[in-house]
């Protein structure tokens, strides 16, 4: 019998969300900007005017951003049911899945939508490099693991 899907996706985009979003919130705070901005340009991506929605748009940010690491993290799950060797090297797995997640994130999705933001900053790839291998990546490898071995 197989096992569900719904909780290793559910419990992975929880902890890979929160993480991510902590981060964000923390590197926004260094930079002396507010996380409420933050969560705003968030929801910019798919609602362009939603820099000018004030706390709606920055729950909508939080949920545009949740909704977003669902999707990264169902790909991986999915994956990971079809190809079940892909959990029994979550350490290797999840960092080419990280490195997968930076640049269809880096390379196609944000260009795409903000053009301005081509080509980034080296701290900039560091930083979201870090982000998507260790915040996203690997937890994403380990709870499936965790959840889909028989």
């Amino acid at each position: 019998m197989r096992r569900s899907i719904w909780k290793p996706i559910i419990v992975a985009t929880l902890v890979c969300g929160t993480l991510d979003i902590l981060l964000a919130v923390i590197l926004t705070l260094m930079r002396g900007r507010e996380p409420t901005a933050m969560l705003r340009f968030v929801a910019s991506g798919p609602f362009p005017q939603a820099t000018d929605w004030g706390a709606e748009g920055s729950v909508l940010g939080l949920a545009v951003h949740y909704t977003l690491m669902a999707i990264m993290v169902a790909a991986f799950v999915l994956a990971a049911r079809q190809g079940p060797s892909l959990l029994d090297h979550p350490l290797l797995w999840g960092i080419a899945y990280g490195v997968i997640t930076y640049a269809i994130m880096n390379l196609l999705v944000v260009p795409l939508r903000f053009p301005a933001a081509w080509p980034p900053k080296p701290l900039g790839i560091a930083t979201q490099l870090f982000a998507h291998i260790v915040l996203v990546g690997l937890p994403t490898a380990y709870i499936a693991r965790r959840y889909l071995r028989r």
